[in-house]
């Protein structure tokens, strides 16, 4: 990583957090499928309300950014991580973070008819690497020694809605792919049938 003209060494692990506004998008390339991929969430954030628009006029002069605090050093980021690691995923949880993943791809026979209709291509093996990375981390904030079924499924919209490339019919009907992800998490069930 070069920082104002000095290469150095990427911190392990190396993080990133972008916003995207889709206004000043013009001009600009979006970043190909395969670098979003790389985002663990992609969160959407709706627009703020009146009172969060009062708050922020009474409490910001000229502008100036409210002062933040640090919540967490490097060291125990460090020590985080290394506790995300120990959450134990159980094989069902595991096998259905499987079924999930294999059933955004619409040429899977497990593939419910929303992804069919409105999925060109579904998520990689990158998005059960997400997932259960991000039903471990819920499982320590909760905590619990185990990944639950709820905690994928408390996680699927954000690690799933920008690794599905819909397809034309989805803007036409108006169906986005946190639309897709629910109707997923509807007809993928916990444990297989039968």
């Amino acid at each position: 990583m070069t920082v104002l003209g000095q290469t150095r060494p990427l911190p392990d692990p190396f993080f990133v957090l972008a916003t995207q506004n889709p206004i000043e998008l013009e001009g600009t390339y979006p970043l190909p499928e395969a670098q979003l991929d790389r985002f663990l969430f992609r969160i959407l954030v709706p627009p703020v309300g009146a009172r969060t628009l009062r708050t922020l006029l009474t409490t910001r002069v000229r502008g100036a950014p409210p002062a933040q605090e640090p919540v967490l050093d490097a060291e125990g980021l460090s020590r985080l991580f290394t506790a995300v690691d120990r959450v134990h995923l159980p094989g069902p949880v595991a096998d259905f973070i499987g079924r999930l993943v294999e059933a955004t791809d619409p040429r899977q026979a497990s593939a419910p008819d929303t992804v069919r209709r409105f999925v060109r291509f579904g998520a990689s093996p990158r998005a059960a690497l997400a997932l259960a990375a991000a039903g471990r981390a819920l499982a320590l904030l909760n905590g619990r020694p185990n990944v639950g079924f709820d905690d994928v499924v408390a996680a699927a919209a954000s690690v799933l809605n920008h690794r599905l490339v819909l397809a034309y019919e989805a803007s036409l009907e108006k169906v986005t792919a946190p639309d897709v992800v629910r109707e997923l998490l509807k007809a993928i069930p916990e444990v297989p049938r039968g």
